[in-house]
């Protein structure tokens, strides 16, 4: 059981995340996984939060594989791994057509082979520190060592996959998926055995499951799932998380948001879990303030237990 941190709105970003970072160990969480758009850079808070908060794994989720390149993003991974002595796991994400484009000026063309180019020429960097790849899209070489000291036992490499394809990618080159707004439906009846099936097909060991979750324990309900509406709306002009929604049995992203009291909320982790999930991260627990975000993290830290 882990949580994803959020404290962008903190008036300083990094001590609040260290701090929240440090009620979730107390609450007895396992992990703690940061998100990455254009604002603090996940792989160095997942690194501080390491350093500061002993024991706790910590975990980016996820950096677009646009607008990047697999060299520094290596760099940065085995930094982070090597701050927190194994404790760090990288996501990698496809991104979106709206920011990928709006943002960096790139067109977002063929995803699956930019994501393929880039697990392949990342898994030699990280297992390695060294590269040769040569691909349509991407180039990774290395005339000097990218090794980092410290970061021996390699890097942990997930991908934000739910779609036929993406699925195929990870499981032939990653190491397991970070599927988000993925209900137990749509990880029991598509994405699990797609992605098992494609590791095995590979040859590679089974693929962890770590399945984010939009949640919050609370008794006000219906204020907090119309909240919850509200905040995750843009999911759903996605195609990619629009159709995962679809199969998981929903109309709206909110729909996968599991909110309830301690009970209902138990029951829905269980149901995860039964679907295939190796691990659960909560998401989104901040939205119904300070008192049910410390119920939702007591419960989950004794479901880690």
């Amino acid at each position: 059981m882990g949580v994803a941190l959020n404290a962008s709105d903190a008036p300083n970003q990094v001590d609040a995340t260290v701090q929240l970072a440090r009620e979730a160990a107390a609450a007895g969480l396992r992990s703690a996984w940061f998100g990455q758009t254009f604002g603090a850079d996940s792989p160095q808070l997942a690194a501080i939060v390491g350093r500061e908060v002993p024991g706790l794994q910590v975990g980016t989720s996820a950096i677009p594989v646009f607008g990047r390149h697999p060299l520094l993003v290596s760099s940065q991974a085995q930094t982070a791994q090597a701050a927190t002595h194994g404790r760090y796991h990288l996501g990698l994400a496809l991104g979106t057509k709206l920011l990928t484009e709006n943002g960096f000026g790139l067109p977002f063309e063929r995803p699956i082979a930019r994501l393929r180019e880039f697990l392949a020429a990342l898994r030699q960097l990280t297992e390695t520190g060294t590269a040769d790849f040569h691909g349509e899209l991407l180039t990774a070489t290395t005339p000097v060592p990218a090794r980092v000291p410290g970061a021996e036992s390699g890097v942990p490499l997930l991908v934000a996959a739910m779609g036929p394809q993406a699925l195929r990618v990870s499981g032939e080159l990653a190491d397991g998926i970070l599927p988000y707004l993925a209900g137990p439906r749509a990880l029991a009846d598509r994405i699990v055995p797609a992605l098992t099936a494609a590791a095995e097909a590979a040859g590679r060991p089974a693929p962890r499951i770590v399945a984010l979750v939009p949640g919050v324990v609370t008794d006000d309900v219906d204020a907090v799932r119309a909240k919850a509406a509200e905040n995750l709306a843009f999911y759903e002009q996605i195609p990619s998380y629009a159709r995962v929604i679809e199969l998981s049995g929903g109309r709206r992203a909110a729909d996968l948001a599991v909110i309830g009291d301690e009970k209902d909320v138990e029951a829905e982790v269980r149901r995860y879990r039964d679907a295939g999930a190796t691990e659960v991260v909560f998401s989104n627990t901040e939205i119904a303030g300070e008192a049910d975000r410390r119920r939702t993290w007591a419960l989950l830290g004794e479901l880690a237990g």
